[in-house]
Parts: structure tokens; C-alpha cells; sequence
């Protein structure tokens, strides 16, 4: 029912698109290795600390109330793959996929301990001897230790990394830091060492309803049928009109550089993820023919049937449009945001109470959130009502940085103020130092019934 699984041995290629890639691999690689090293104000630039609910981005902090900004980001980050493919098919899995990426370092390692394409072929057919052996064992033990890195760094990024390495060094590793380095490191030795392809083509959802983002206008990597075809062997310099032949000299290079193992000439399908690996070493051998390049190039489908493929499209400007507003969006709110919280809870034991000098009293308990980088000290004042009176004096509450307080208060009111039961008043948190930096919210005062 199923057809065995054959390894695919991609062929080492050069050319612009693969230097791209190399250039991709290299730059998200080092990103991914050395952001979490990164210090900033005393503390690791990027850090996902889920015990203390705080996200550190460099200079921001991002709290659980902040959470509708990760969601918006993603729509983003959705919408940024539906245009790039809109225009240019799977840039994103032929390009900056972590699955290209780590397969394209995993490949790389393979090359420098088992050799080209052929001498892994060669190896993987011979019987098993001590040379064979040790070479497996060699590229196996590079595989983990770099799948391990990768376990140890991602794990860095939600516990503080130097501590981490400290803790590693001295065997002191806890239970679920142990678990997750060593699932992530796992999870990319068998990804990239062992599944390859597979996981873009049976695992990837991406793959099954990219076509339902491409149109006839989309750039995809296309093999010119009609210049190529009859394919056929022939001699360097010779004409292929002369001799009955498209200019495919059939060397089959395009399939033994695919990373899929597909042939890009059975036209497009569903496996191809974009890579252009087989662009660059088609145009390597029609140099060498002396043939024009472009045999297997980008273009669409509307050019290959000679009609104009248009830059701005509905598809294209619609999602720019959004994107660019989303954007724009996305970073006013964050410039907008104040790192300070109020929340305000009544007392729920009582609705209100009279005390001996005549005077209508509410107790609430203020939660203050101070969600900066640095101590805080605030000035808590009330509007709303004539002659409301604070039990806190003075009205200064300090809040360390990154830290939480519950102020428990009474406001207390003449009831000849009162001129309905349920009153809404403002409580306003105003930094002393800083006084752009304040806090208003509502809460109900509770009075006698008032007929």
C-alpha cells in the first residue's frame, strides 16, 4: 500500500540561491546561539521566566496582561506567511524554517565526516567494518552533542542560561531542566538528522494548503517544459535544434540536489519546498553547455504561457495594506504601554459601614503592579466625591521593580455627600518621580438607601 522510504543523499551544490541559504543558515543559527548570551541591564536580554509570568525582551517586560501582544503578533506573523507566499511561494520552508535550517547544518556535518554524495552512498551500501564504523559512530556523536547545544540553548531562554551552564558544569541539573534539554536535543537529532524530508512532507501542515495561497501569479520554481523538452545527452557546444533536443541534457542534477529528492521537471508538487537548489545547479550545467540560464528558474505560471504577471495584485496590496497596518498598530500600543497595573476588589464581607462619627466608610483592596525595570513610588489619590477621605497617610505606597503590593484601605465620606446609593469613584496612582507614569480606575461606593 506504501512505498518504502528511500534516503534521499542531497548532492553539495553552489550557486546564489544556495549562498542565500548559507547566509540564512548561518544568521538564524547565530541568532538563535547567541541572543540568549546576551546580557542587558543586569540581567539575560531575552528570557522567558513562566515561574515569575514575566517575558524579558531586551528592554521590555512583558507580564500575563500582556498576553493579547503575543496574540497579535502572530496574527502577524500568519499574515506575513500568506504574503511572502502569495508572492513567492515557500520562501519561508526553502529559506528560514527551523526545519531547512538545522537539516541544512545537520547535511553540512554530514559532508565534512562522510564525504560528497556519492562517497555516502558508496559507505551506506558497504558492509559494516572498523572505518565504517567509526565514521558512523563519529558523525552520530557530532549529531547529539550539536542536537544537545541546541536542547541546552532553548531551555536557556526560559531559565537564566549562565545559570544553567553553572549548574551543568557541577552535574546539578534539576529534574525538568535535565527532561527538556534532553527532549529538545532529541526532538532535533531525529528531525534533522533522521527524518529530513519527511517532516515537510508528511509532518508539515504547510505543505498540504500552501496551494490554496499560490495563484497563477505567484513566483514558484518551474522547469521550462517547452526549451527543455526532448530531453537528451549530447556533446558540449552542440546545437540542440540540430540534433532534435530541448536544451536538458537529462544529467538529472536538479534531482540529486533536491533535498526532497523530487524532479522538479514532472512540474510543481505539493514536496518542493522552494529551496532552489536545483535553479543553481541547472544553471551551473547550462554554463557549462554554453546554454542560456533559466531552464528551471522563479517565475509563474501566467509568464510561462507568455502573458504579463503583475507586481501589485488584490492578493498582494490586501495583505500589505494589512500588515502594514498591524505593524504600525502593534508598536504604538507597545510605545503606549504603561508599565504599571491597578486593580481595585471590594470588600465582599460588607457593602458598607457606619462609623461612630456618622461617616459612610467602604473598604477595597488595591493590587499594584509596578511592571517596570526599577522601584516605583506612587501617590494614590481619589476623585469622584467631595470630601472623600484616604485611611492611609500619607497616600505614598513604594513597589520594588517587577513587584506586586496589596493595599488593603478604607475611603470614608460624609453621607450628605451621597447622592444616590451606588456612586462611582476614580482611584488614581501617579508616580512621584515620574509623574507621566499613572494609573485611573472606577470603583462603586456603597451608600444607605437613598429614597
Amino acid at each position: 500500500m506504501y512505498a518504502d522510504h528511500k534516503k534521499v543523499y542531497p548532492r553539495e551544490v553552489h550557486g546564489i540561491f544556495a549562498n542565500l541559504r548559507v547566509l540564512g543558515v548561518v544568521v538564524l543559527l547565530g541568532l538563535f546561539y547567541g541572543i540568549a548570551w546576551l546580557p542587558w541591564d543586569g540581567r539575560q536580554a531575552v528570557l522567558f521566566d513562566l515561574p515569575a509570568r514575566k517575558f524579558y525582551i531586551f528592554g521590555l517586560t512583558f507580564w500575563p496582561q500582556d498576553f493579547f501582544f503575543f496574540a497579535w503578533l502572530l496574527v502577524i506573523a500568519a499574515l506575513s506567511l500568506f504574503f511572502f507566499t502569495a508572492l513567492a511561494g515557500r520562501l519561508w520552508c526553502g529559506y528560514a524554517c527551523p526545519q531547512t535550517v538545522w537539516t541544512e547544518a545537520f547535511l553540512w556535518i554530514e559532508r565534512k565526516i562522510e564525504g560528497s554524495r556519492n562517497q555516502q552512498i558508496k559507505l551506506d551500501k558497504s558492509d559494516m567494518t572498523p572505518v565504517k564504523f567509526r565514521t558512523k559512530a563519529l558523525k552520530h556523536f557530532v549529531w547529539i552533542s550539536f542536537s544537545l547545544f541546541t536542547g541546552f540553548t532553548f531551555v536557556g531562554y526560559f531559565t537564566p542560561i549562565r545559570e544553567l551552564t553553572v549548574e551543568a558544569i557541577n552535574l546539578n541539573l534539576g529534574p525538568w531542566e535535565s527532561f527538556w534539554v534532553f527532549f529538545y536535543g532529541f526532538a532535533t537529532y531525529g528531525n534533522a538528522g533522521w527524518l529530513r524530508e519527511q517532516v515537510c512532507i508528511y509532518m508539515c501542515p504547510y505543505a498540504r494548503f500552501q496551494s490554496a495561497m499560490f495563484d497563477k501569479d505567484t513566483l514558484v520554481i518551474s522547469y521550462d517544459e517547452g526549451r527543455g523538452d526532448p530531453r537528451g545527452s549530447r556533446k558540449r557546444n552542440v546545437d540542440p535544434a540540430s540534433a532534435g533536443l530541448g536544451d536538458c541534457v537529462d544529467c538529472t542534477l536538479c534531482v540529486q540536489v533536491c533535498p526532497t529528492g523530487i524532479d522538479i521537471r514532472d512540474g510543481l508538487q505539493y514536496q518542493c519546498i522552494g529551496c532552489a537548489a536545483c535553479i543553481d545547479a541547472c544553471d551551473d550545467v547550462m554554463d557549462k553547455m554554453g546554454y542560456a540560464k533559466g531552464l528551471i528558474r522563479y517565475t509563474t505560471e501566467n509568464t510561462m504561457i507568455g502573458l504579463k504577471t503583475p507586481l501589485f495584485r488584490p492578493r498582494i496590496i490586501m495583505y500589505s495594506i494589512v500588515l502594514v497596518a498591524l505593524s504600525i498598530g502593534l508598536v504604538y500600543a507597545i510605545s503606549q504601554r504603561k508599565p504599571l497595573e491597578l486593580d481595585i476588589i471590594r470588600d465582599r464581607n460588607s457593602l458598607y459601614r457606619e462609623t461612630a462619627d456618622g461617616m459612610v466608610e467602604n473598604i477595597y483592596i488595591l493590587k499594584l503592579i509596578n511592571m517596570d525595570d526599577k522601584p516605583h513610588t506612587y501617590r494614590l489619590s481619589t476623585s469622584g466625591l467631595e470630601g472623600m477621605q484616604l485611611s492611609i497617610k500619607p497616600p505614598i505606597v513604594e513597589v520594588p521593580a517587577g513587584g506586586v503590593r496589596s493595599l488593603p484601605i478604607s475611603v470614608r465620606i460624609d453621607p450628605i455627600v451621597l447622592k444616590r446609593t451606588a456612586n462611582t469613584i476614580e482611584f488614581t496612582l501617579q508616580s512621584v518621580d515620574d509623574p507621566a507614569l499613572s494609573r485611573t480606575e472606577t470603583a462603586r461606593f456603597l451608600g444607605p438607601l437613598i429614597r
